[in-house]
């Protein structure tokens, strides 16, 4: 069994424990739960994992893309736990000359009444630069497929304001905010990493104060973080919620070139971004989300290299109570 083999499996094991806490008081003026009700969902969804590298001493920037799917699947939540099932069939992905990327996408992100968890897993081999015709003179995509990106990592938050403030409402969409509330995230977070290819990862960058023959970088970071988030309400059924974390990590790099290896220590500060937005009530709901870690690779003062992970889905929800037989089964999982 092969590494990304054993981290799917992982995640699809992870995604299917629930999320326990100890018991939370809500003020229901703010919010409501529907955790005795199924709340299924149909979605599109778009993932990606991008390089970015700026050298400021000559405004070069190499904006580094996959070319991954648009995703469609169905899905459902029932008190703490959610499965989601997607595929990006052919008919809603035609070929734009981007090139292959082959790629296996893990991402799960765990919304409690208490406390946020994020897992990251990504494996993404070849990669296009952006925007189409940069350092080609057809005017086509510069594509890298010998490009390698691998991200590892995880972040934690607490959320104190839990008693009025629901991130389930707006992602998952089993709680309905009704009334406008913030709060404070205080936590932390680690990733690993490594960009790798067969030649230089920063192409057509100068040779004064940067390393054009690198063709490998790998990181390791950790650190607490501090945010805050806040869901605007608009007569009770609309709302729009943001939410940005920022971390200090300590972080260790080291790249790798022909003439030998340099290694890096330093502080470097991440972000974590959420952006939602939708209607919801009793019975139905709809939402766009979209979430992006920017993970900074400490470098040398005139480069700026770093990773962007994110997601973006649009969700239509309905909520119906299981039947007799259902609910029994439903009640025997979840007692046990």
């Amino acid at each position: 069994m092969n590494i990304r083999c054993s981290f799917f499996i992982l995640f699809v094991l992870m995604g299917c424990i629930p999320v326990t806490e100890c018991p939370a008081q809500t003020d229901s003026s703010y919010y409501k739960t529907y955790d005795g009700l199924v709340t299924a969902r149909y979605y599109f969804s778009r993932k990606y994992t991008g390089l970015l590298v700026r050298d400021p001493s000559t405004g070069i920037e190499l904006d580094y893309k996959p070319n991954t799917t648009l995703n469609m699947g169905i899905g459902a939540t029932y008190r703490f736990f959610t499965l989601n099932l997607a595929y990006g069939f052919p008919f809603i992905n035609p070929d734009r000359g981007r090139g292959d990327t082959e790629y296996l996408d893990l991402q799960a992100h765990f919304y409690g009444r208490k406390s946020n968890i994020d897992l990251f897993g990504q494996f993404y081999n070849g990669l296009y630069l952006s925007p189409k015709g940069y350092g080609r003179s057809d005017g086509n995509y510069y594509l890298r497929p010998d490009l390698r990106l691998r991200e590892f990592g995880g972040s934690y938050q607490y959320i104190f304001n839990h008693e009025r403030f629901s991130f389930r409402s707006s992602f998952l969409q089993n709680e309905w905010q009704q009334r406008s509330a913030g709060t404070l995230l205080v936590g932390g977070e680690f990733f690993i990493g490594q960009a790798s290819a067969d030649s230089s990862v920063f192409p057509f960058l100068s040779t004064s104060g940067v390393r054009p023959n690198t063709n490998a970088l790998r990181f390791y970071e950790l650190g607490p973080s501090i945010g805050y988030a806040y869901t605007l309400v608009i007569t009770r059924h609309f709302f729009i919620t943001g939410s940005l974390s920022l971390a200090a990590d300590y972080s260790f790099s080291e790249f790798e070139g022909p003439q030998g290896t340099i290694s890096e220590y330093g502080f470097n500060p991440n972000s974590m971004l959420r952006l939602f937005a939708g209607y919801n009530s009793d019975r139905s709901a709809f939402s766009i989300t979209f979430t992006n870690s920017r993970v900074n690779i400490d470098s040398q003062k005139n480069l700026s290299v770093s990773i962007n992970t994110g997601n973006l889905r649009v969700n239509y929800v309905r909520r119906f109570q299981a039947g007799p037989r259902s609910q029994r089964f439903l009640d025997k999982v979840f007692r046990k």
